[in-house]
């Protein structure tokens, strides 16, 4: 017999309700907004099933009514660059007002540790704190965790840059707008959602990876890893690394002299089912991505890979990038939504043989690849790196570059910047064998190419037997001529080929060629 219902419960169940029945928008619409300019603005949120909604922007004002399940949209017609404006979201019951929103530039930050690395982090970061009052910076950093299921809210607040702010930024971001701010003389709006130590599967959506043929091997391999997760044996290994732990921990302080202590390593946690955490394939996307979809913005800059580099599966992420860059573009209803990223720098031990492959190689080769995909650039940066340090401090240059390529191919202004209308470093257009020598062309050249200091190196050709040896190379406006006298008949070259490689190639406004390589060996890689 069913128990009568009590009237705490009741009273209970009424609460959650008008609760879950409030006036809300996502917190990205929030004071200090900047909103994309010359585009159609998208506003939504939730109320009570049936509220009618009254939304007026600056001179615009645009009504609709919530859905049965309490969800609600609408758009407003695009705004020039401008403000400040004011936001009024309104039913009969409840309003929301949200102030000082400028129209201007919006771009999505993503990636891993080296897009969340913050101002305060990188070279000179006293004095670029101390200069940083840009208050037509904002930035709007996403604060919410993965989730195995996509999420509609999320989480942060926008900030003002100044000095008391952004030393919190993302040192990347930051400089990339800083840039565009300069040049393009409007507000620019920077979302910040980025995640140390994390995968691209991890920010792409599952039925975009899952419909995939070229990711199936790895989508199969990420399964079966799951599928065989023992969690009792998991339990037990987390058991014995924590009592090492303490007891180090112990140890250390019985130890009086700190200058002799030991450094410890981080707590063990209790590893989860791979399904569950923040690598597993769409849950980054789930909980930091898609409840961003549809606030309007310019573009994408990504600055990921570091972490695919230490996989079985790091020849694949040229299709990642692909399966990642048309599944946000869709999800925007963006098909041209420019996207760039960032190369991986140079990083490890210094070149010493004339083909060093590896995994870090494989995802930076991928990157090139990449730049099939229409509207997408690149910056190369393999001589502002850290060879002891995967996360380089310049991140002014990384930034710089970024903004370069974006002000030249998204905002057509090559003919205002220094040096025209390049937008990245000397990308290989061609190459020709022709008799002891392969003859190189190239694109993104400038006045043409030259050596960063002294002659040029860091080049590598082989014949038929695919065994690299080191060459000769000199340019001529936008091309170079490779030879060996070892290699008499040669059919392949290959250029900066390893993690922290010796090139020295760069176009008329010093930016660093791209590493490349002309043959497909797969024995080689």
């Amino acid at each position: 017999m069913m128990k009568p219902v009590t009237l705490p419960l009741i009273a209970l169940i009424l609460c959650c309700n008008i609760a879950h029945a409030q006036l809300e928008v996502p917190t990205i619409f929030s004071d200090h907004m900047v909103m994309q300019r010359n585009q159609n603005i998208k506003v939504w949120g939730w109320s009570k099933p049936g509220d009618e909604i009254t939304c007026t922007l600056a001179s615009q004002t645009s009504k609709t009514k919530a859905s049965d399940g309490g969800t609600w949209s609408l758009q407003f017609k695009e705004f020039p660059a401008g403000g400040p404006h004011e936001l009024k979201i309104q039913t009969s019951k409840e309003s929301i007002t949200i102030n000082d929103i400028y129209m201007g530039e919006v771009w999505l930050c993503s990636g891993q540790s080296n897009m969340a690395m913050k101002v305060g982090g990188v070279l000179d970061a006293e004095t670029e704190i101390s200069t940083a009052n840009q208050p037509a910076i904002r930035m709007f950093t996403e604060s919410s965790s993965h989730a195995t299921e996509p999420q509609d809210r999320c989480k942060g607040t926008w900030q003002v840059c100044s000095p008391e702010t952004v030393s919190s930024f993302s040192a990347t971001a930051y400089f990339f707008g800083r840039k565009l701010q300069q040049e393009l003389n409007v507000h620019v709006g920077l979302i910040n959602s980025s995640v140390g130590g994390t995968a691209i599967e991890a920010w792409t959506s599952m039925p975009a990876q899952t419909s995939s043929k070229a990711l199936k091997p790895m989508m199969l391999d990420l399964a079966g890893q799951d599928k065989e997760f023992d969690a009792t044996a998991a339990k037990e290994r987390y058991q014995q690394a924590l009592t090492r732990w303490e007891k180090a921990k112990a140890d250390n302080a019985k130890i009086k002299e700190k200058s002799q202590r030991k450094r410890l390593p981080r707590r063990p946690s209790l590893p989860a089912k791979p399904s569950a955490g923040k690598n597993y394939p769409s849950n980054l996307f789930n909980g930091k991505i898609h409840p961003l979809i549809g606030y309007a913005i310019r573009g994408v800059i990504w600055y990921q890979g570091e972490r695919n580099s230490n996989g079985k599966f790091s020849d694949l992420y040229d299709k990642q990038l692909e399966t990642l860059v048309t599944d946000w573009r869709q999800r925007w209803s963006a098909p041209e939504l420019p996207f760039a990223w960032v190369q991986l720098p140079n990083f490890r031990a210094l070149q010493t043989e004339p083909s060093e492959p590896s995994g870090w190689v494989n995802v930076r080769a991928g990157m090139l690849r990449a730049l099939n995909i229409p509207e997408t650039g690149m910056a190369i940066t393999v001589d502002v790196g850290d060879a002891k340090n995967i996360h380089p401090k310049n991140k002014q240059a990384v930034g710089a570059r970024l903004a370069r390529w974006a002000l030249v191919d998204v905002y057509d202004r090559g003919n205002k910047l220094p040096g025209g209308n390049v937008a990245m470093g000397p990308l290989l257009k061609s190459s020709q064998p022709t008799g002891d020598r392969i003859n190189l062309t190239f694109s993104q050249v400038g006045t043409g190419l030259k050596s960063s200091n002294g002659p040029l190196r860091g080049f590598a050709i082989a014949g038929e037997d695919r065994v690299f040896q080191w060459a000769e190379a000199t340019a001529t406006g936008d091309q170079v001529s490779v030879r060996s006298p070892r290699i008499p008949n040669p059919v392949a070259v290959r250029y900066s080929w390893a993690a922290n490689p010796l090139g020295n190639l760069t176009n008329s406004i010093g930016l660093p060629a791209s590493p490349f390589r002309t043959d497909h060996w797969t024995d080689s890689q």
